[in-house]
């Protein structure tokens, strides 16, 4: 187990897809704050242009909140990137049958995904400290965070849907056979869950609303309405994780 995380993480950093993540996200969490500074000027610029056709744009008033906001709009896109990255980790071993000679040897296949699992969520974990810290940071020192409620909660729920993301991965990962299905399972399951949400009785039950960071840091609902989502994709997380065991044991290699 220990030799196939470390193997991971070597192929991570060998093949770069690890650097690439960590400047993206990077990018991201320095560009919420930088976006928020720059709408004051943006605004002005819109205002000069628009003035020749009557029309009136008022002064915005810009603070810590405007940068969260485009946190909550970058960071699904984030998520996307990252799973499109990761999204080969176990494809590429089937086309190049580097599974074979270890799963002989006596490697449990269970190890495998686990190992490919625990890989993921702590790669994807890090992504996200990283992005939320640079935001938090650059906030803190340009505005004040104390005006967003139950902030590290609210980002404690963009963590568990991309934990939930990445446990689909590893389900399609492990029934299929190329990049591409997985990406597609992962897709159409994402996209169906988005479609059940508009319908405000099942909205409730799904894990899509853990992606509504932002009403929570504005007050407009409490911690007690995500519960039944946090226990929802906890336990679609531990299914995934179980069935992807089950199915990896019968593949065939």
């Amino acid at each position: 187990m220990k030799a196939f995380l470390k193997k991971e993480w070597m192929e991570l950093c060998r093949t770069g897809r690890l650097l690439v993540l960590l400047l993206i996200f990077t990018l991201f969490g320095i560009m919420n704050p930088a976006l928020a500074k720059l709408t004051p000027w943006l605004m002005e610029t819109v205002s000069e242009s628009l003035a020749d056709t009557g029309l009136a744009v008022t002064a915005v008033t810009i603070d810590a909140m405007t940068s969260w906001a485009q946190f909550y709009k970058n960071i699904p896109i984030g998520l996307i990137i990252f799973i499109v990255i990761s999204s080969g980790s176990f494809t590429e071993e089937y086309q190049k049958g580097t599974l074979i000679p270890v799963v002989t040897k006596g490697l449990s296949r269970r190890k495998i995904v686990l190992a490919k699992a625990i890989m993921m969520v702590a790669v994807w974990t890090a992504l996200h400290l990283l992005c939320f810290g640079i935001t938090y940071g650059y906030n803190a020192y340009f505005w004040d965070n104390s005006i967003a409620r139950q902030l590290f909660p609210a980002a404690a729920l963009t963590w568990l849907f991309g934990v939930w993301a990445a446990a689909l991965l590893v389900f399609f990962s492990a029934v299929s056979y190329s990049g591409a299905q997985a990406l597609l399972g992962v897709g159409g399951v994402v996209i169906g869950v988005y479609m059940l949400s508009m319908f405000p009785k099942c909205s409730t039950f799904l894990p899509i609303k853990l992606m509504d960071g932002m009403a929570l840091l504005q007050g407009a609902q409490n911690m007690g309405d995500y519960y039944v989502s946090i226990a929802a994709a906890s336990l679609m997380v531990f299914v995934c994780i179980l069935l992807s065991i089950v199915f990896f044991d019968r593949k065939r290699l």
